[in-house]
């Protein structure tokens, strides 16, 4: 969930995640793509519900609150059934069940919950230092309750792989938030990478969605680890040019051909950035009918435990 401004950041200056997004989109120069039209819809109608909200005196730390018990009920609708398939997308051939819609349905009760809180909490003046630390924890909290979730489902099934994949989302999730806590203690911003918390919380729910939870479990155990990467190699180098009083280094692409490759370091919003949101998607949904693994199924379902076992 997004962090909550400081108490004592006056009103104007309680920039919120989506408004930092909008100025690098604007500063970077890219033109902006479908994410940004959505991204703007999704401000307005939050923020109307967010004022409702706020005249009939609901508070930030209820709703960060309510949003874990949501996310929760998604972790116990994974450790159920994070291996089946839903109805409307069967392959004909696995298990096959209504358990990750279900969890999507909790998801989206909890992703609702978590773009409220910090709206209440700005547009009633409600900011507190502890509102900004419970949200922050509890973001920790809900990260364990999805992944220790899919591992309970894969260790009841006996599959080592789903199980190490879980596990390791689970420490890249915590690994993305601690460097960059830790950093932004000596160098003033470190919110870069692709893997960001929305974007992890969108790969679950469209896994969910499509019943092809195995596959983002592939995802996060992979992919995300080189945001990681990305937040240490960032820090080294802004820690190093503040050493040597130097300007901070370019968060976005690299100059040159090497940036026009790098899609996925560029601003939310914009165009290349719609194009790696595209294709992540599409491996979600797609991918797992071509390679079976990614389902968690047929010879080759628990590639570890056949290793382990060779």
């Amino acid at each position: 969930m997004p962090s909550r401004p400081d108490a004592q950041d006056p009103p104007s200056a309680a920039a919120t995640p989506q408004a930092d997004d909008f100025r690098r989109l604007r500063e970077s120069g890219k033109v902006a793509g479908v994410s940004k039209a959505v991204g703007g819809a999704f401000v307005a109608t939050r923020d109307a519900i967010a004022r409702a909200l706020v005249r009939v005196g609901v508070t930030p730390n209820r709703l960060t609150l309510l949003g874990f018990v949501a996310t929760c009920g998604a972790g116990y609708c994974l450790a159920r059934g994070a291996f089946q398939q839903v109805p409307y997308f069967y392959t004909g051939s696995g298990p096959v069940g209504w358990w990750p819609l279900l969890a999507a349905g909790f998801l989206v009760l909890a992703g609702a919950f978590d773009m409220l809180d910090g709206a209440v909490a700005r547009l009633g003046n409600l900011r507190t230092r502890f509102g900004g630390i419970l949200d922050s924890s509890v973001d920790r909290f809900s990260d364990m309750a999805i992944f220790v979730g899919c591992a309970w489902c894969f260790m009841r099934t006996g599959n080592l792989t789903g199980q190490l994949l879980a596990l390791l989302a689970l420490c890249n999730a915590f690994l993305i938030s601690y460097v960059k806590a830790r950093a932004e203690a000596i160098i003033e911003d470190c919110s870069v990478g692709y893997w960001l918390r929305g974007e992890r919380f969108a790969a679950v729910l469209i896994g969910c969605v499509s019943g092809h939870v195995a596959a983002v479990l592939w995802q996060l155990a992979v992919l995300s680890f080189f945001t990681v990467l990305r937040r240490l190699d960032y820090a080294r180098r802004a820690a190093a040019a503040l050493d040597g009083s130097r300007p901070a280094p370019r968060r976005g692409p690299e100059a040159g051909l090497l940036g026009v490759l790098q899609l996925w370091r560029h601003p939310r919003g914009s165009v290349p950035y719609d194009v790696v949101t595209g294709l992540n998607i599409a491996y979600i949904i797609v991918a797992p009918w071509l390679w079976p693994v990614l389902l968690a199924q047929g010879p080759y379902a628990d590639p570890l435990r056949r290793w382990l076992s060779g």
